[in-house]
């Protein structure tokens, strides 16, 4: 149970005097226990994570992070480092320790020239999109426009157009990172080429990355929206959507799940996204989805990117307590397609989904061992989503979601996608970095020997 106080790890009480002394050397806002501010700050969207932490620092740039590592470094906090965005699994937080909060550094900058987009580490994939979208472009991210940059990318990132350009991680070409000796280091394929290859897909274990450099990519108006079927369609639509899929061409993107509509009703919809130049072309492709039984709704259109980027926002509100699991299975098999609807039929929360998400294409082309991002095999990945409002209901929740994980693995493959891993799923981070656990052990150890940056997907130091 949290003391409120800002504690060292031994469980000692940090001095007034050692937090004010930290609290002139940097120019962010420090927020402690007790001040104006200090209960929203300590809430992250996910209303299931209840933390306090004993100070925030709200940075206001590198600086302040560099100081805020240097400072938990010689006073043995336990620190927890937080972006811009969701953070399901509530690594974001800690109790009695430090939060190197970079959510105010949001600035975005575009080179339209070189088609690249410099991000700061506590922007979110909204405000990545109003910037690029201004010049005709795009960065691969996820679906969410309230999703922060750094623990998509850090993860891996999938999204829209993973399968035209790959997972974000595929698509930084360089980070400025503050390691754990409180050093700033720029990090690209050059320089610390070795920490350039971990930290995409490696999860926040191996420092503080306060700002990125993305490839950007021409995409500009897309054809995307919603195709709603009822609930007891739902296995022919899942197979049809996988034969869609099997040839269809890498500009489209389409996720199918079982989830509610906005009147709470049980529904079944397709989410696709064209991202081709040529929108007639993707009508055509699209076609067979809008058939594959009596639609209750077809609402796909031309629109911005940044509209289809944030389509699903409202289906995440702030608050909303979640439990993700995410399986990814051999193969999207007539089996498979049957044990997910027969799962769903125990999704009682309106505000819940089963998702089927296809990541074939440019990512697969690549090895396992190119970064630290693993998960490039497998092309249907199965997440369980349940989202509810009553901490009454958290047992049953929870229980939903692993049951129907349980259910699946039978099928799976034995991999994970980190950024799906909720708080307390430590035993499944060796087989989300799959065949490069081993090598990012050995990176800890030299650049993170004492696990300083140890609330995250956690990997253990070398020996």
């Amino acid at each position: 149970m949290s003391s409120g106080s800002l504690r060292d790890r031994a469980g000692n009480t940090v001095s007034a005097d050692t937090i004010s002394g930290f609290s002139e050397t940097v120019r962010g806002e420090l927020i402690l226990p007790g001040d104006d501010g200090y209960e929203d700050a300590r809430h992250i969207w996910n209303g299931l994570i209840d933390k306090k932490p004993g100070a925030i620092l709200k940075c206001s740039g590198t600086a302040d992070v560099a100081a805020a590592v240097r400072f938990a470094r010689d006073n043995n906090l336990l620190v927890a480092v937080r972006g811009g965005g969701h953070n399901v699994g509530g690594r974001a937080l800690c109790d009695d320790g430090l939060v190197i909060d970079l959510s105010a550094m949001r600035a975005v900058h575009v080179d339209p020239a070189a088609q690249t987009a410099r991000v700061q580490g506590g922007a979110t994939l909204g405000d990545v999109d109003r910037e690029t979208h201004l010049h005709g472009l795009a960065v691969p991210f996820g679906v969410i426009s309230k999703t922060g940059v750094a623990g998509l990318t850090l993860g891996g990132g999938v999204g829209w157009l993973v399968r035209k350009y790959g997972p974000t991680c595929d698509n930084v070409l360089e980070m400025e990172v503050v390691t754990a000796d409180g050093e700033v280091r720029t990090v690209n394929a050059k320089e610390n080429a070795d920490l350039f290859w971990a930290i995409r897909g490696g999860g926040g274990n191996f420092g503080v990355v306060t700002s990125f450099l993305y490839q950007a990519y021409p995409v500009s108006t897309v054809l995307g929206g919603l195709i709603i079927y009822s609930r007891e369609a739902a296995p022919e639509v899942i197979r049809g959507y996988r034969e869609v899929m099997a040839t269809a061409p890498e500009d489209l993107t389409a996720y199918v799940g079982m989830i509610w509509t906005p009147d709470g009703i049980p529904a079944t919809a397709i989410i696709p996204c064209w991202s081709g130049a040529d929108l007639d072309e993707g009508e055509k492709v699209m076609a067979p989805l809008k058939t594959l039984g009596e639609p209750l709704m077809v609402a796909v259109q031309p629109m911005p990117f940044p509209a289809m980027q944030s389509i699903l926002d409202e289906a995440f509100p702030a608050g909303t307590r979640n439990y993700w699991k995410s399986a990814f299975v051999k193969e999207l098999s007539d089996e498979v397609i049957d044990i997910l609807t027969e799962q769903a039929k125990g999704m009682t929360s309106p505000m819940s989904g089963l998702l089927v998400e296809y990541y074939g294409g440019a990512g697969g082309r690549r090895s396992p061992e190119e970064n630290a991002f693993a998960q490039r095999n497998s092309d249907f990945l199965i997440g369980f989503m349940p989202q509810w409002t009553d901490p009454a209901d958290d047992d049953y929740q929870i229980g939903w979601a692993k049951s129907a994980w349980e259910a699946i693995q039978p099928h799976a493959t034995g991999g994970y996608l980190l950024n799906y891993l909720s708080e307390g799923e430590q035993d499944a981070v060796q087989a989300a970095f799959g065949t490069n656990y081993t090598r990012l052990r050995e990176l800890k150890k030299t650049y993170d020997p004492d696990n300083f940056f140890s609330l995250n997907q956690n990997i253990q130091p070398a020996g």
